[in-house]
């Protein structure tokens, strides 16, 4: 299966996570990974069998502009695209991964997220992100 995992990370806390995500994917897959950034060119050209796209959040459970230009240029939503992210609920409930929450309902995703209080660090982080690919690989019907 052809995995594309994109992801937009300020701290790099969210990078952390997608080389985790990637690292898990890689396992079985062929995953092209990269940050976004402006001015960047894409691999969009290729088709992809699964999206696995990661933020994290600003201005109040806002998704970053970085990602919503990343968005802009995949032109049509695709059908299978699983969301993770980072955040801190220092900021509240409300907004915490707002960013996870906003994407996975403007792409509809039928898959669940995956949001990490501010970086993986404890073995129950790796334990829910291992878990997480696990779940959308099995959804996506690309398990082991």
């Amino acid at each position: 299966m052809r995995i594309l995992l994109a992801y937009d990370s300020l701290s790099g806390n969210t990078k952390m996570v997608a080389d985790r995500v990637k690292e898990a994917l890689a396992k079985q897959h062929e995953v092209t990974a990269f940050r976004v950034s402006p001015g960047q060119v894409y691999p969009l050209q290729e088709t992809y069998d699964l999206y696995v796209l990661g933020a994290w959040t600003v201005d109040y459970g806002r998704t970053p502009a970085d990602m919503k230009d990343f968005i802009a240029e995949l032109g049509t939503k695709p059908e299978h695209v699983a969301i993770f992210g980072t955040g801190e609920t220092q900021w509240g409930m409300d907004y915490y991964c707002g960013a996870v929450d906003r994407l996975a309902k403007y792409f509809n995703s039928q898959y669940p997220t995956l949001k990490i209080e501010q970086m993986p660090h404890t073995a129950e982080d790796e334990a829910t992100i291992q878990a997480w690919v696990d779940d959308i690989l099995r959804l996506r019907g690309a398990s082991k």
